[in-house]
């Protein structure tokens, strides 16, 4: 771990919760706007992640936002093709995020604008405390979605909800936030790093075949056709269960010895 972070920009900093790694966006001057700083060392940090002793990721704002949106000062003197890989960097990182080897839980509170909402978009899982609020005003920039929301977001929302926050600056508070699903829990103030954290651990004590097959499989199996989709889903359906984990965790249900399913 101190070897990753050795590597990573003052922008990113990372502590160790157990073995969850808890990632903070630090540029809380500046509410968190995501410049190429942040997309460089998202990018090491998962390219370098060691599976042997970090079993989950928690992703958190330092301060009062989560992101404040792209830092625009990076656009201004950038031709299209600037843009388009200024875009590029963007996608890799966040692809680095959805398709990594273990759960990425978000935690959000204040400002998720912009880049902030694309990148949340891009964890498996998000927590909300209730200062949290959304926006897309790349309308009102003269920019467009360049971090992958236009395919994220917009299976989160809708396109007729992106289209509304993009084109009138509409934003959306905490508690619409969770009633259109863009996280999975809403907490308290103050509550949503240890929530955050909490629902990491939880994941992490998954199965990690299970867990990669959720991670690597849903969002490629929701792109296919059904046929092709059924497939997938049966292959890997025989990979996960063959593993040795899988196998223990089955008898210890079968023997009565697994925690049941219950209400919460």
């Amino acid at each position: 771990m101190s070897s990753i972070r050795s590597l990573l920009p003052q922008t990113i900093q990372v502590e160790m919760d157990d073995s969850i790694a808890v990632v903070h966006l630090n540029r809380p001057e500046k509410r968190n706007a995501i410049d190429l700083s942040i997309i460089h060392g998202l990018q090491t940090f998962f390219a370098g992640l060691d599976q042997n002793h970090i079993k989950g990721v928690v992703i958190a704002g330092r301060g009062d936002h989560f992101s404040s949106g792209l830092d625009l000062g990076e656009l201004k003197e950038s031709d299209a093709a600037d843009g388009m890989m200024h875009s590029l960097d963007h996608h890799q990182a966040f692809r680095a995020m959805q398709f990594a080897r273990v759960p990425v839980v978000s935690v959000l509170r204040g400002g998720v604008i912009g880049a902030g909402l694309e990148l949340a978009s891009a964890t498996h899982l998000r927590v909300a405390e209730p200062s949290a609020y959304y926006a897309l005003p790349e309308g009102q920039r003269g920019i467009f979605l360049g971090g992958g929301g236009s395919v994220r977001i917009a299976r989160l929302l809708g396109v007729s909800r992106v289209t509304d926050m993009m084109m009138t600056g509409r934003t959306f508070n905490a508690e619409q936030g969770y009633q259109f699903g863009i996280t999975q829990y809403l907490v308290g103030e103050g509550q949503g790093l240890t929530k955050g954290i909490e629902i990491a651990k939880r994941a992490a004590s998954n199965s990690p075949l299970s867990n990669f097959a959720m991670i690597q499989a849903l969002p490629r199996i929701i792109e296919m056709g059904p046929d092709e989709g059924l497939f997938t889903e049966a292959l890997m359906t025989g990979i996960a269960q063959s593993s040795p984990d899988a196998k223990l965790r089955l008898a210890a249900f079968l023997e009565k010895r697994a925690n049941k399913v219950v209400k919460e």
